[in-house]
């Protein structure tokens, strides 16, 4: 070996060491930047969802492959039965495990990009793409979504690392390991199918061969034993609202909007360093909200940067195509068959999730549309002149300018601050409630659960009750004579109940009642809905009562002397009825028909909210 070749190939070494350790120094600045964003996080919607879910069941087939809305992911559900073992609420546990996972991805895209590329400086321009964009920025404040992401985009690089391995190597091993990461992914995400098809495509790049077919036997019948299991538990899953999913089709303009939407406003500007500014979906969440004449400069941009590539890369197109296929039917259609109808095209379309897994895709598409591939011959049609570089290098720093920006709006935002307020508080007051308390099981604040999306699973029972201490007692109506009933309020403290609606004054003496019906006129008309009554009493001796709203009548048992006793009935009215049963008597006060709620003027427990 001569003396020029020693010093050619310690220059080759030199570069790859300095490529990597910059790329390892860029890895770990991204976590620390992103840690600062993901530690003031904490669990919203549907995670408390599934955690409750988790700690209904055991373990089982049933209940991790439960397709939800869509979505096979026995990985997330498996990793939410252990979070309701492991300290339930557990964000500090959470926030380890997402940092940890979006540290794999990027060590998983920097192999990929060095084993297709070369340890060459320019790979760092697609890794610095995926670490920077704002794209993902939104999925990782959400723990339900991040824990479905980030192992996609860690078995994508990884699988197509082994797959580019078996092209150039022709050994079979790693054709069963790009399979075997499909498969890891396909467990968390239902775009992981996708990875096997980019694999194909990959293979139009680096050269098809015949002894290759042993490969693409073993992809298919991944695909197609992954399709029979996921239409089986779509079609048979059952949802919330204890049916089962019917996919239908949109209006055609109505997803022709959408899908413009998500390019030109989610897609495109989350690209390019935005989306510049954001939407609030309550205080911990936002979608994206790219001013309108940013969106067509984002279009422009976007289109002379791919018509440019073509112009100087061959096959850049070949990369252009796949990241629209990609989007096209990873992105667009599974939401538009499953969920456009119910969100609408615009907050559909402006819904960052939908398209943060592509921040992976589209960081290996700017590589292949810009990137020579290690040992490719002729990889460019004419050489890009110093302009263009020069205009690469001011766009990369607007790009970097403007993520930074993008990311420190969203940032600003409470995230995770009101819904860990009101479950640390409502921790606190359920460890301080009386021991003979009666505690309304009624709906958590939207803030914290939507009802409407959740139903039962949004009942303080189901998202404190892991926190409760064991033997706390829930009313999710009140019946009978319930004693010392308290209710959360908007802040997660227990207030004393009242009933919110209308009332019957006592008069001077209470009301005789006996085994003839005391028909009392309400002050306002009740309209069809559930009601509850509270009748004080004043007994001689412990009674039986039946309680009636014009059609609909309950029976509840009152005791003896002073006290009040509840009746929940189901009906629409302009009186009240009232009765004794059993040849007892009973001396009635006042009587109030409405909603329970917690007392405004009653003293809560704790007196102040718990600060995060």
């Amino acid at each position: 070996m001569t003396e020029k070749s020693v010093v050619a190939e310690w220059r080759h070494w030199l570069r790859g060491d300095v490529v990597v350790g910059a790329a390892l120094a860029m890895i770990a600045a991204q976590l620390v930047w992103k840690f600062d964003l993901v530690r003031r996080t904490y669990f919203r919607q549907d995670d408390f969802t599934f955690i409750a879910r988790g700690l209904d069941n055991d373990l089982t087939w049933d209940y991790l492959m439960r397709v939800d809305y869509g979505h096979l992911m026995p990985g997330p559900f498996a990793i939410q039965w252990a979070m309701g073992r492991l300290g339930v609420y557990n964000d500090v546990l959470a926030h380890v495990i997402v940092i940890g996972l979006q540290g794999a991805a990027g060590l998983a895209l920097l192999r990929f990009l060095r084993l297709l590329f070369g340890s060459r400086p320019a790979i760092l321009v697609p890794l610095g793409f995926y670490l920077i964009t704002p794209m993902t920025i939104s999925a990782l404040s959400w723990w339900a979504v991040a824990i479905e992401m980030l192992p996609f985009q860690i078995a994508l690089p990884m699988a197509l690392s082994s797959h580019v391995l078996f092209v150039r190597t022709g050994r079979y091993r790693h054709a069963v390991a790009a399979a075997a990461w499909a498969v890891f992914a396909m467990t968390f995400y239902v775009k992981a199918p996708f990875i096997l098809v980019l694999a194909f495509v990959l293979t139009a790049w680096l050269g098809f061969r015949r002894q290759q077919w042993r490969a693409w036997l073993l992809y298919a019948g991944v695909l197609a034993a992954y399709s029979a299991i996921f239409f089986r538990q779509l079609f048979t899953s059952v949802q919330l609202t204890n049916d089962t999913v019917r996919p239908t089709l949109p209006d055609a303009a109505l997803a022709a909007r959408f899908a413009w939407n998500l390019l030109s406003g989610s897609l495109v500007p989350t690209s390019l360093g935005g989306p510049w500014r954001w939407q609030p979906i309550g205080d911990d969440y936002a979608i994206a909200a790219p001013l309108g004449a940013l969106v067509w400069v984002g279009v422009a941009v976007a289109a002379v940067v791919v018509l440019v590539s073509a112009f100087y890369r061959r096959r850049a197109w070949l990369a252009w195509l796949t990241l629209l296929a990609y989007v096209a039917l990873a992105d667009v259609v599974p939401v538009m068959i499953g969920r456009i109808q119910q969100m609408g095209p615009d907050l559909g379309g402006f819904e960052l999730r939908y398209v943060a897994p592509s921040a992976c895709v589209l960081a290996i598409v700017i590589g292949l549309a810009f990137i020579p591939l290690a040992g490719e011959e002729r990889p460019w049609r004419r050489r890009p002149p110093t302009l263009a570089k020069v205009a690469a290098a001011a766009l990369a720093c607007a790009f970097v300018a403007g993520s930074v920006w993008s990311v420190a709006a969203y940032a600003r935002r409470p995230l995770g601050e009101p819904a860990k307020s009101y479950i640390e508080t409502a921790r606190l007051a359920l460890k301080r409630a009386p021991g003979d308390a009666v505690i309304l099981d009624r709906h958590v604040p939207a803030k914290v659960v939507y009802p409407i999306f959740f139903y039962d699973y949004a009942l303080a029972s189901r998202v404190l009750g892991p926190i409760a201490p064991q033997g706390t007692a829930w009313a999710r109506r009140l019946n009978g004579p319930v004693r010392n009933v308290l209710a959360f309020d908007d802040n997660g403290r227990l207030r004393p109940v009242n009933i919110e609606g209308l009332t019957i004054p006592r008069p001077t003496a209470c009301r005789k009642v006996g085994a003839g019906e005391v028909r009392l006129r309400l002050p306002l008309s009740l309209p069809k809905g559930e009601w509850t009554v509270q009748v004080g009493y004043l007994n001689p001796a412990p009674a039986r009562l039946a309680v009636r709203l014009g059609s609909a009548e309950v029976h509840v048992e009152a005791g003896k002397d002073f006290g009040w006793t509840f009746a929940t009935v189901v009906g629409e009215a302009t009186e009240l009825g009232i009765r004794a049963l059993g040849g007892s008597s009973a001396c009635v006060g006042e009587i109030k028909v409405g909603v329970p709620m917690p007392a405004k003027n009653g003293t809560p427990v704790p007196l102040q909210p718990v600060d995060p």
